[in-house]
């Protein structure tokens, strides 16, 4: 009795889908060596997991993947690893040019008696210093606010505790030159105070 179709949708269980992704792989796997040996095919299978994580089967006959490639590009004219290498050159010159830009603006900012500048190149200088003075002073009258109105709502918040407890102490002195040493309020709250 043979199992029944499976429709083929994406397994929404993800240890489910693990585990079936190893199931396949190996048996496509599987596959992909026995043709490789029953037909004396040259064959490269790569097969990215849903992570990135790379898996690849090239047949006995085949040296490296780089060497198949190298053999898939002369056989379409097509130039995978070219691409790959400009690409990274362009990215390589683009670095390359920007550490040059900065290591300039560095210069820049370091003035050298043993250079000679011209006027437009000091004017430049002078006018980028100055902006990084004002970006500088901004930040610190920013930071120097904060700070004081800190330090302004601590001092209120003392002075309205220190009011707090002078309202409560002239209380307890008029209750104490009223009656006597302890005084209980009417919240049943006891003080005792130190007084002779």
């Amino acid at each position: 009795m043979g199992r029944g179709r499976t429709e083929i949708k994406r397994i929404e269980n993800p240890t489910q889908r693990q585990s079936t992704f190893y199931k396949r792989r190996d048996g496509l796997f599987k596959k992909a060596r026995e043709l490789s040996i029953l037909c004396d095919a040259d064959l490269l299978l790569l097969l990215f997991s849903s992570s990135g994580k790379l898996y690849h089967f090239h047949a006995p006959s085949v040296p490296s993947v780089k060497d198949f490639i190298e053999r898939y590009e002369m056989a379409t004219n097509t130039k995978i690893w070219k691409d790959y290498h400009l690409e990274r050159d362009a990215e390589i010159e683009k670095v390359q040019n920007l550490c040059e830009l900065m290591e300039k603006e560095l210069r820049f900012m370091k003035v050298d008696d043993r250079e000679h500048y011209t006027l437009p190149t000091l004017d430049m200088l002078e006018h980028n210093l100055e902006a990084a003075i004002s970006k500088v002073r901004s930040e610190k009258e920013r930071k120097m606010g904060g700070e004081i109105n800190f330090l302004e709502n601590m001092v209120r918040d003392k002075q309205e505790e220190r009011f707090g407890l002078s309202e409560k102490l002239a209380q307890v002195q008029t209750l104490k030159n009223m009656g006597g040493g302890s005084t209980s309020f009417s919240h049943g709250l006891d003080l005792k105070l130190g007084f002779n």
